[in-house]
């Protein structure tokens, strides 16, 4: 595909549906309202005639239903919201009194004060004196706009309990009109109501979507509603109308800024993409409602009581992820378009690979990238790229081809150096071809030439890989070896501590007992019979211990270096050593380990000389390798990298803070840069009883792109099962040694920042002694040029790696993305869970440097911006007592407080230092799907499982009003599982998921599930293991009885809660958000 062509957006956004040519036509059903004159305005689904206008950013439809007319929200402006807007919560009352049950109305002008006030009123523009604009499509419900004085039936009336779902909230929405006509029958399948949330102007169209219906608005078209996001009504919608306006009369009371009285700014111009009803009254620690604002048109009174701000009418996490699995599971996502926004991490699809990295290895925070840089500063939405480049993928999908083009090596630019791949033009009948990235031409080798046929490609495009996919693997030549000569297999040392406490709780037997079966699965390349990596053996507590386990041998040998502050290997022959020739004297060994060290007293270890030893031992081989290290307590033995406890808590929220995330010697940062330069990976395995400073043991295993595991007072009954398969997967999972990355760009923007666990000794090199299948490094890219819409901007991300079987290969991946010159587009065309996932790591780089708090701020300021630019540029004029969200970022302000809620940024009185420093470490390579669920965690209903089917139950909010103290759920978040008990479920229950007869006898110790033969006990199992299988570390089973004293900790992952460190809770912070944009605004 040539990628100047310009990208097919399927159906979505830019075509005008069926029926919705300038939108004229009549209510949905045709009829017009009897005894009602007909308004100058169309029916919901259209402006008034002549009305041409520009469609709504993707809106955002509330999760859940409106109020019923008898629990009115009552939401003080400052603060306001609207279910997908916060706004309004329903339509306008006719004259701004509470909704008059019997068609009562006040005179015109005068607005009545009520309780129901900011639950029942549009804040928006009077009427006569603003032009009003037309409602976008996302927006719950539409403020009247006859011009006649009519009284109709009170306000958007419910009939029947609010609705519970997104379709039926779908339905009350589509059911409404606007000024006179009724709603008597659905609209035809395909429309939404209103415009699609994701329909924008095509080409033309101006960067605001249009608010309430209005005075025309030039030059805009409408597009209808993508297909991937059906808005339309299922079934014909509840009987409902709104009532009009009388010219001139403001709508109702607003206490925050009123509506403006003059026409609004240009640049003010904000409205309900999400827009959200309004927000509740003041909260705890914010701000009440807006200083000196005066009450417009009605007379001052005692302010209402501030009613809470109903959760259901907000945006809801587990609605948007259940709409997205249904509107995007059941087709494959074909990677042929340009700049095309995949499903969500959390649902489950196929992906055909035509052309376009799958986003299993990349992932972006938008795919339409502003043209320059003051959009893109402008906007503040960060452009980033989460790359995996060894991502595992599903059995049905293909991995990448290897290519082998012989000595020559791959063919690449011979200005910037770019591999081939399917968006370099050739030219001149095919002899040369043009580079996408720098627009060099390059002669193409006589050994690669082929004909173009008529379009322009060569006649084995689809031969090729590199012509035709996304992803693909070049074989290395010799000249991409170090020192030019091919590499050797690589090698895994396992360096277990011998100490006191490692022997004594049965760690040390453990791990020996273990290596025996798991030396059978090392990694191995595809088709061969048996691995080819090496193995080596070492044990250490103040001293170092190496086996000289060559086959030839009937005993192993052991050799005692106790010089540790200059490091050396004792022997090469028959240290590494393959695992089938030397398998009797490696049993044998593993035997005599826990013997030998049965009744030692040494409580002190060294660490810095176990990293030394690894490294020489590897150096000497010629290879790079993996080491294995088992640690168990702070290294304060007299040796290299010694370090002492400064555990203090009394740094938290201290300027001084940093330092506990800091290494506290800058000795292992020069060790972890000799492993680089050597591939020497080490993945760290710990086991505290106390304190032992993982920031700065953490700096080799972060460095060279390894993993760290920490199991604190470890157990062997409740833990061994956890570390067990978490070794075993660190052993046989897929790692690239020796690695180097680089991401090229085409010319407009390039690579500037880097986060994960690798080295940079240049500005463009990413270099990792392993990277495995989880790491993902973050890209953020920025302008250095103009970028133009029509040749879009490419990423090209090539990996250099040797693989297990020690062959030299390249792995590349490329993408391409749409320009935009609207922010309406960047804001259409986002990725919330990415855009998240660069947050969090960008704040928790942060904090290395900057107190927390500062960091806190920075990131609520940054997407206060965001959704301030939004609001300004792309949504329709609206009351500014509207919160309102692009579709696509609807989520944004929920996701954001998890991650200020976070342990790293906001740590409550339990977290240990270490845990925060191995929280930071973690989050900083992890992928999308991993973030999504450690901030975001997911809750089960364990009771609701069906135990016929193989599916999980509906997951329900992070919050506890939803929790039922008769059931049983299950919440997870890629470290831990907690199965949380109610003190009312029924017993048959818990006999048959516990095998005790009381909720009192439940145990809180177990660490897994007892195997019972039932239905739900084998359905719940199934369960976890499912979960356990979508995870890359095994997560901790916790058992949590309700009002138990686990259960506080349970509740910490609740996080649309208030959280007992002081985290706002979800509502709260919502508030918070729509007063800073606010004050952005003004």
């Amino acid at each position: 595909m040539s990628v100047n062509q310009q990208a097919h957006t399927g159906p979505p956004y830019g075509q005008p549906q069926p029926g919705y040519q300038g939108y004229q036509q009549p209510a949905y059903g045709g009829q017009s309202l009897p005894g009602v004159p007909q308004s100058q305005y169309g029916a919901y689904n259209g402006p008034m005639p002549g009305y041409q206008q520009p469609v709504p950013p993707q809106g955002y439809f509330p999760s859940l239903g409106f109020p019923s007319k008898g629990s009115p929200v009552s939401l003080n402006s400052d603060t306001s919201l609207a279910p997908n807007f916060i706004g309004s919560l329903r339509a306008p009352p006719t004259s701004g009194a509470p909704p008059p049950a019997s068609g009562a109305s006040h005179p015109s002008g005068h607005l009545a004060y009520s309780p129901f006030e900011h639950g029942d009123v549009q804040n928006g523009i009077p009427a006569s004196a603003a032009p009003m604009q037309r409602p976008p499509a996302s927006q719950p419900f539409l403020p009247g706009s006859a011009p006649t004085p009519v009284s109709q039936i009170s306000t958007f009336q419910q009939y029947g309990p609010p609705p519970a779902s997104v379709q039926q909230l779908r339905n009350h929405m589509a059911g409404m009109t606007i000024g006179s006509t009724a709603a008597s029958a659905p609209p035809p399948a395909g429309l939404g109501y209103g415009v699609g949330p994701s329909s924008y102007p095509p080409t033309t169209g101006a960067p605001r979507p249009p608010a309430m219906p209005g005075p025309p608005l030039t030059g805009q078209t409408v597009a209808g509603p993508p297909s991937s996001q059906p808005n339309h009504v299922s079934s014909p919608p509840p009987p409902s109308s709104m009532a009009g306006l009388h010219p001139g009369t403001p709508m109702s009371g607003l206490h925050g800024p009123p509506p403006p009285t003059h026409p609004p700014q240009p640049g003010y111009q904000m409205q309900q993409n999400g827009s959200f009803g309004q927000m509740r009254g003041p909260q705890p620690n914010y701000g009440g409602a807006y200083p000196g604002a005066p009450n417009y048109g009605s007379p001052p009174g005692p302010p209402p009581p501030p009613k809470r701000l109903d959760p259901d009418s907000i945006p809801s996490p587990i609605q948007v992820i259940e709409d997205d699995r249904n509107n995007r599971g059941s087709e494959p996502f074909v990677t042929g378009v340009r700049g095309q926004v995949p499903p969500l991490v959390t649902t489950n699809f196929l992906v055909k690979d035509q052309g376009n990295a799958s986003p299993r290895y990349i992932r972006c925070t938008s795919y339409n990238i502003p043209c320059t840089s003051d959009m893109a500063k402008q906007s503040q939405v960060p452009l980033a790229a989460v790359i995996k480049p060894l991502a595992t993928l599903p059995p049905e999908e293909t991995l990448p081809y290897l290519v082998d083009h012989g000595e020559s090596g791959p063919v690449r630019c011979n200005r910037c150096k770019a591999y081939m791949c399917p968006f370099m033009q050739f030219i001149e009948g095919g002899r040369r071809f043009q580079c996408c990235f720098c627009s060099c031409v390059t002669e193409v080798p006589p050994h690669y030439f082929q004909h173009l046929d008529h379009t322009g490609k060569r006649v084995d495009f689809y031969d090729r890989p590199e012509l035709s996919l996304g992803s693909y693997e070049f074989l290395a030549t010799v000249d991409y070896c170090k020192n030019n000569k091919f590499p050797s297999p690589p090698a895994f040392i396992f360096m277990i501590d011998v100490s006191y406490n490692a022997v004594k709780s049965g760690l040390v037997r453990l791990i020996c007992e273990e290596l025996k079966s798991l030396l059978d699965y090392l990694p191995r390349e595809g088709n061969m019979e048996e691995s080819a990596i090496r193995v080596g053996f070492v044990t250490y507590n103040k001293v170092l211990h190496f086996y000289n386990v060559k086959s030839s041998l009937a005993q192993p040998q052991m050799m005692v270096v106790s010089d540790v502050a200059d490091m050396f290997v004792p022997l090469l022959d028959g240290f590494l050593v393959n695992v089938n020739e030397s398998r009797t004297v490696i049993a044998s060994l593993l035997d005599q380990i826990p013997e030998m060290f049965a009744d030692t007293r040494e409580t002190e270890t060294v660490f810095a000389p176990v990293i030394q030893a690894g490294l020489e031992a590897l150096k000497a081989a010629e290879c790079a390798g993996k080491l294995f290290i088992f640690h168990t307590s702070l290294p304060i033995a007299e040796a290299p990298g010694k370090l002492k406890n400064r555990d203090d808590r009394k740094l938290i929220n201290t300027d001084k803070e940093k330092t506990l995330f800091q290494p506290q010697t800058s000795f292992y940062n020069n060790l972890a840069k000799d492993c680089v330069a050597q591939g020497c990976c080490v993945d760290l395995f710990l086991f505290p009883n106390q304190y032992l400073d993982v920031a700065t043991l953490g700096v080799v295993p972060y460095q060279t792109g390894g993993s760290i595991y920490k199991y604190a007072y470890f157990q062997l009954e409740t833990d061994q099962y956890r570390f067990l398969n978490d070794l075993r997967r660190d052993v046989q999972k897929e790692v690239g040694f020796d690695a180097v990355m680089r991401v090229r760009t085409s010319t407009g923007i390039r690579a500037t920042d880097f986060f994960g666990a690798f080295y940079m000794s240049n500005t463009t090199d990413v270099e990792m002694a392993g990277l495995d299948c989880d790491k993902t490094i973050t890209v953020e890219f920025k302008h250095d040029d103009k970028l133009s819409e029509d040749s879009g901007a490419l990423l090209q991300c090539a990996l250099l790696y040797t693989s297990c079987a020690g062959q030299r290969r390249l792995r590349i991946h490329n993408l391409s993305l749409n320009c935009c010159t609207q922010l309406a587009d960047l804001y259409r065309n986002c990725e919330t869970d990415t855009l998240i996932n660069y947050l969090a790591k960008y704040a928790y780089r942060g904090v290395l440097n900057s107190p927390v708090k500062t960091v806190r701020d920075a990131l609520i300021n940054q997407c206060a911006q965001i959704l301030a630019c939004y609001r300004k540029n792309c949504a329709s004029p609206s009351s500014a007592g509207q919160l309102i969200l692009p579709e696509c970022m609807k989520l944004l302000p929920v996701y954001l407080n998890c991650v200020l809620k976070s342990d790293v940024l906001q740590p409550g009185p339990e977290v240990t230092t270490d845990d925060r420093a191995y929280i930071r470490q973690l989050v900083t390579s992890m992928d999308v799907a991993e973030t999504n669920v450690f901030f975001y965690p997911r809750l089960l209903p364990l009771t609701k499982a069906d135990v016929d089917s193989d599916s999980l139950p509906a997951a329900i909010r992070n919050s506890e009003e939803r929790l039922s103290k008769g059931d049983i759920y299950l919440l997870e978040n890629g470290l831990n599982v907690f199965v949380w008990v109610g003190v009312s479920v029924q017993q048959g229950l818990i006999q048959n998921l516990f095998g005790v007869s009381s909720f009192s006898q439940i145990s809180n110790a177990l660490s897994t599930l007892p195997v019972l033969e039932n239905p739900f006990s084998k359905k719940v199992r199934s369960i976890v293991d499912m979960i356990q299988g979508q995870r890359s570390r095994y997560m901790k089973l916790i058992i949590v009885k309700q009002e138990d004293k686990l259960e506080m900790l349970f509740k910490h992952f609740l996080v649309e809660d208030k959280s007992l460190s002081g985290g706002a809770s979800y509502v709260d912070f919502l508030c918070h958000m729509h007063k800073e944009i606010r004050q952005l605004l003004s």
